[in-house]
């Protein structure tokens, strides 16, 4: 199954995780299909940009999106 979902970046306490699609059978900083977009929760107010036609797309053809990433795209 494909699914939406976040990926960490950055070092060592201090997150930046990209929004990726993958397959829910990767790891979670495992390959990826297509990265559409980021959130930086470290500053303030949180950075959330997203690419909202890929994720309708990826919605579209059957993804689902995790938990975290459906409260953050929904805000």
């Amino acid at each position: 199954m494909t699914v939406i979902r976040l990926t960490r970046m950055g070092r060592t306490k201090r997150p930046f995780y990209r929004i990726v699609v993958t397959d829910s059978r990767k790891r979670r900083d495992g390959g990826w299909i297509e990265s559409i977009g980021y959130y930086n929760p470290m500053v303030e107010p949180e950075v959330v940009k997203v690419d909202l036609e890929r994720l309708a797309y990826w919605k579209s053809v059957g993804a689902k999106l995790s938990d975290k990433v459906a409260s953050i795209t929904s805000k």
